[in-house]
């Protein structure tokens, strides 16, 4: 990675980011009537105003002056290959291609290793059984400091492994504790209740932080801004970072929306019922960063 640009950030500014359109992913209605119960969205996607919203939010992203690469759809995919993030994690040293714990998206990696080989980006390394771990449960608190939830999708195994190819490169990992919560079968990451912004901005839901983690947060010199119960699910705390303090969000969030205005930030929003409340993934899980400006 040139000295101008680093992997290692969730806040300076989106230089280059993949994405899973949802005419990819989606196709078509007979394949969101056959998938969706299975995937534990919570209703069938309306397939024509879920194209419709995933326009909007690829105009938002374009209008932050990113540029867009795409993943390929491939028929053995699920709906959830739109939540590109949770499938791989990329390093200044290349990319580390996941294991899902979610049993039905275990074709995922492989499928996204081929758009990397593609463009001849290098792939560092993967997650082996028993292994699982999922780009959801990974957050960058700064370019040597990476928070990974221990979760129902990320197990201690896929933890040691991540830890042992970051340690060449002088990465310290913090393991976040998650909670129960919902069960095994919700779609539960550490960026559902942590969404970094700036250097010392964040957006959590603080009732499902662990404290240790969360005053980890406080003493690095974060200023928490805490996303209401009521805005939880509709995914208030699922913040994509543009640039520092600059943002996108799911609509429907107004207080959080607020409350990032008030800190100073500039905030875009789209709709994204369909590809986003539905099946549990905001703007992070619609995107893999793959590089941002220093």
């Amino acid at each position: 990675m040139s000295e101008e640009y680093t992997s290692h950030s969730e806040y300076l500014p989106l230089d280059k980011v993949f994405v899973m359109p949802a005419r990819e992913a989606f196709r078509n209605e007979k394949k969101a009537l056959a998938e969706w119960r299975s995937l534990n969205f919570t209703s069938v996607p309306k397939i024509q105003k879920a194209f419709d919203e995933y326009e909007g939010f690829h105009k938002t992203l374009t209008d932050s002056g990113a540029e867009l690469l795409y993943f390929t759809g491939e028929e053995s995919l699920t709906l959830d290959a739109i939540y590109c993030r949770d499938a791989s994690i990329i390093t200044d040293q290349g990319v580390i291609l996941c294991r899902m714990g979610k049993v039905l998206r275990q074709g995922e990696p492989a499928s996204q290793q081929r758009s990397y080989e593609s463009l001849n980006i290098p792939i560092l390394g993967q997650i082996e059984p028993p292994g699982t771990l999922e780009g959801g449960d990974v957050a960058w608190l700064d370019r040597h400091t990476l928070a990974v939830g221990h979760s129902y999708r990320t197990n201690p195994s896929g933890i040691e492994q991540l830890t042992g190819l970051l340690r060449p490169m002088g990465v310290e990992v913090i393991v976040v504790q998650l909670p129960h919560f919902r069960g095994p079968s919700d779609v539960f990451h550490l960026m559902s209740v942590l969404s970094p912004i700036d250097r010392d901005l964040a957006a959590v839901y603080s009732p499902l932080i662990p404290i240790a983690f969360r005053n980890t947060l406080l003493e690095r010199g974060y200023q928490l801004v805490e996303v209401p119960e009521a805005e939880f699910d509709s995914l208030g705390c699922n913040i994509l970072a543009t640039g520092p303090r600059r943002c996108v969000m799911a609509k429907g969030n107004p207080v959080t929306e607020q409350l990032l205005l008030k800190a100073g930030c500039q905030v875009s929003t789209y709709e994204g019922n369909e590809i986003s409340v539905k099946g549990g993934g905001g703007p992070t899980c619609l995107t893999r960063p793959l590089r941002r400006k220093i």
